[in-house]
């Protein structure tokens, strides 16, 4: 069995995750017809390089119709404390966040870049189920 039993019992406490939650923050850096670019600012962490946003997210719009509309998004952490397997919680935090508050309940395929912490995930609507 190739699968990890992954500890959901959260690390920090929910006062915590609310406050790190209200402090991210977003600046649209590029948009297009069908796609657009966002920096995050998320507190206590910062790109080494460049010392500004600490992550990014690519929204790429698929239009089918005009019914249809499917969402690609990849988020990117720059900040190397974010990869580490420790921090796991805390990028799915940011990422669920980010999500709720740039795509909303659209059906979502979403790509996460975070070192060790990097995943895939799929969100659906469900309503025509």
């Amino acid at each position: 069995m190739d699968k990890k039993i992954i500890n959901l019992k959260p690390s920090l406490s929910h006062e915590k995750m609310n406050e790190l939650a209200e402090g991210i923050t977003f600046t649209k850096n590029f948009r297009s017809a069908t796609a657009e670019e966002w920096y995050i600012f998320l507190p206590g962490f910062q790109d080494p390089r460049t010392k500004g946003a600490a992550a990014k997210a690519i929204i790429h719009y698929n239009l089918y119709g005009t019914k249809e509309i499917f969402i690609n998004t990849t988020i990117i952490y720059d900040d190397p404390a974010l990869h580490k397997p420790e921090m796991r919680q805390m990028v799915q935090l940011f990422t669920e966040e980010i999500i709720n508050r740039l795509v909303g309940y659209a059906d979502t395929l979403l790509s996460v870049h975070a070192g060790e912490n990097s995943y895939d995930m799929e969100y659906v609507d469900g309503s025509d189920y």
